[in-house]
């Protein structure tokens, strides 16, 4: 029997990408799934293709329009969620978007947009969905990160920041939520195979170039990712960490922290080699 049969879970940032997957993967395996997203017409197309596929026979899927930077939208999703089915069993708080850059090239607005939706839009998450957990005395909050949670790359400074700020955060409220019955995990995928590089923001870097350089990255699908999250959640592992050059990196971080920032030394030349020379 799957743990997550006639659950209920909300995910942020369904439309598209890791969101998507994860929202179809909950619903195949019979849960009841909000799919929230800003972009409204695109998650409601995810939760029709969704509800078509299963058929009503397992899980069933939702949409709603939530932009994740407004805290007032997250707990009304949240309260509307538990109001309507009851209760809220997982919480996904996986919105995320990046700019890429040197810091000496990105402005302050280029920092405020990464982490409204990357930092902030988890803590509104958290903030929403916790004390309902708590109340309930059950729940688990699954936090997008990223391997650039535990190692620092160059070229997305904000970015990084965010996501290292979201894996403390776990990490603190896994310890705090353990004997309130709330789980927590952080979720740190290495390269996956979403449009994440086509869509993000480059300041004086060469698109195309980039592109270039992740497509010789070994990654795996949103729908491989999804499957790995949530076995990490089956096992209430507190950092999921995803791909195995990811798991390489943070196992190299943790024994050899100078190795590491010699080893992403390497990654800045490639970097500065997409550099726009103006």
């Amino acid at each position: 029997m799957s743990i997550f049969r006639d659950r209920v879970a909300i995910v942020t940032g369904a439309g598209s990408g890791i969101g998507k997957a994860v929202a179809e993967a909950l619903c195949q395996k019979g849960a009841k799934v909000v799919l929230a997203d800003y972009k409204e017409e695109t998650v409601k197309a995810v939760a029709a293709a969704i509800n078509m596929k299963t058929g009503g026979k397992t899980g069933s899927a939702q949409a709603v329009r939530l932009d994740v930077t407004d805290y007032d939208a997250v707990k009304k999703t949240v309260d509307d969620t538990v109001n309507t089915l009851g209760r809220l069993d997982y919480m996904f708080n996986n919105a995320g978007i990046a700019v890429g850059g040197e810091v000496r090239d990105t402005n302050i607005d280029d920092w405020r947009a990464v982490l409204n939706v990357n930092l902030f839009g988890v803590i509104h998450g958290v903030d929403a969905a916790y004390p309902v957990m708590v109340r309930q005395g059950f729940g688990h909050i699954v936090n997008t990160a990223s391997i650039e949670g535990l190692v620092a790359f160059p070229g997305t400074a904000a970015y990084v920041a965010s996501k290292h700020a979201v894996v403390g955060l776990s990490n603190t409220l896994r310890i705090e939520g353990r004997e309130l019955g709330v789980k927590v995990s952080a979720v740190c995928p290495g390269h996956i195979k979403t449009a994440i590089f086509n869509d993000s923001k480059m300041v004086n870097i060469d698109r195309k170039k980039v592109l270039e350089m992740v497509a010789k990255i070994p990654g795996i699908t949103p729908e491989e990712c999804a499957r790995e999250i949530l076995k990490g959640v089956e096992k209430n592992t507190g950092v999921i960490v995803i791909t195995a050059l990811a798991k390489i990196l943070y196992m190299l971080q943790r024994l050899s922290p100078d190795l590491a920032m010699k080893l992403m030394s390497l990654d800045m030349k490639r970097m500065r080699n997409a550099r726009i020379k103006k």
